[in-house]
């Protein structure tokens, strides 16, 4: 048996205006899901457990069986674990977005203008990184290159529970009343601004017409991650697929196959079909479980992109879906969950912690599902799940839930 969960990253949503008051799951031509709907088990699952925050950290760990309440230790660190930072003790990681600021005003009240400073590469970030380290790294901090925008800061011996906030949860709003409480997290934005400001990146970047990454956002703060194997946890080998550190991250902690695909971006222009390969892959080589992240819904709900958030979702059920549902049948028997891990709403650009439609196949059965997959059809069923018994289901181990 195989079993496999495709993963929507922010997928889910809320009635929109200009749909009529649907949602994109609603709206969007996606015939493979509908189709899988009706013959599986289909409810709704709360992913953010009460009271901790909507993040993907939180949710993803969630969706995989590991309870957020007691093994979640901040974002970063499972990010850093992906670029090959192993944190000691005493150690934090911070998330290191470049974003892009309004540019006339004094710092504090500019504007969060970009909160991925458009899409920079990751070898335009490499160059601002050394250029941030060459002023700014010390004893105490050291910055290091992700992907993309997606970069980390190591603190020796710093603080936990900062209340920092996520750039995207402030796109298009001033950031005064956002920054660090903490003097020494502020300084070092402040001082990036002017460093990076003229950077000869950034300045071919505005030539070009693009956003300029013109500071850092520091947030996502936290200690060493300590997850148990995830073979020792289910019994059974598993991989991971994704763009994003963070999920890549995630799975590396917990001891799991984790894919490097090319050209794998974490937005709509992603390589769909090397990371649909990239599972059948994995569950030919030693995997009976494969976690396929999909970003590029997320991506398109924190940007307001509502055509290009139907598109992805659509893209998924045309590209996607039919490689795993083909390749899938050659290996035998398999269970395929598809959902996502929280609510992107496009009308608030960034996360919420509401409950999220599945859809549970299992090529075994025939099950009396529903007409199309989306939140309405997966609420009416009446069927709730938390999101740490997720994988028990998934794995029919609905004894130990």
């Amino acid at each position: 048996m195989k079993y496999i969960i495709l993963l929507c990253d922010g997928m889910s949503d809320e009635p929109i205006f200009e749909l009529g008051g649907k949602t994109p799951m609603e709206v969007a031509y996606k015939p493979n899901m509908d189709a899988l709907a009706k013959n599986s088990f289909v409810g709704m699952c709360r992913t953010v457990p009460v009271g901790m925050k909507p993040g993907s950290d939180v949710a993803n760990l969630s969706v995989l069986g590991y309870d957020p309440k007691t093994c979640y230790s901040g974002r970063s660190p499972l990010e850093a674990a992906n670029i090959g930072i192993e944190l000691a003790d005493g150690q934090t990681a911070l998330r290191l977005n470049f974003v892009t600021l309004s540019e006339d005003e004094p710092y504090e009240q500019k504007t969060m203008l970009d909160y991925c400073a458009g899409d920079i590469t990751t070898e335009e970030s490499a160059e601002l990184i050394a250029a941030l380290n060459e002023v700014l790294a010390d004893d105490i901090i050291s910055m290091h290159t992700g992907v993309s925008y997606r970069n980390c800061m190591v603190v020796n011996g710093g603080e936990l529970n900062l209340e920092l906030t996520p750039p995207h949860d402030i796109s298009g709003k001033c950031i005064n009343g956002h920054l660090p409480k903490q003097k020494f997290y502020y300084d070092l934005m402040k001082k990036s601004y002017d460093i990076l400001k003229d950077h000869p990146v950034n300045k071919a970047r505005r030539e070009k017409g693009k956003h300029p990454a013109n500071s850092i956002w520091l947030w996502g703060e936290g200690a060493r991650p300590k997850l148990e194997p995830f073979s020792l946890k289910y019994g059974i080998n598993g991989g991971v697929v994704s763009a994003v550190d963070l999920i890549n991250g995630i799975g590396k902690c917990a001891k799991m196959q984790v894919a490097e695909v090319e050209g794998a971006t974490g937005y709509i222009d992603t390589n769909f079909i090397g990371k649909a390969n990239a599972v059948i892959e994995q569950l030919n080589t030693g995997c009976d479980f494969s976690y396929l992240h999909i970003e590029a819904p997320d991506e398109c709900g924190h940007r307001g992109e509502l055509d290009l958030k139907i598109k992805s979702i659509e893209i998924i059920d045309e590209i996607v879906l039919p490689i795993l549902l083909d390749r899938l049948s050659e290996l035998g028997d398999f269970r395929l969950l598809i959902m996502n891990d929280h609510p992107t709403p496009i009308k608030k650009l960034t996360h919420t912690a509401d409950p999220v439609p599945f859809i549970l196949y299992d090529s075994r059965k025939v099950a009396d599902g529903v007409s199309s997959f989306n939140e309405k059809t997966a609420a009416a069923t009446g069927v709730f799940v938390e999101g740490v018994d997720m994988m028990k289901l998934l794995l029919e181990l609905r004894a130990k839930c």
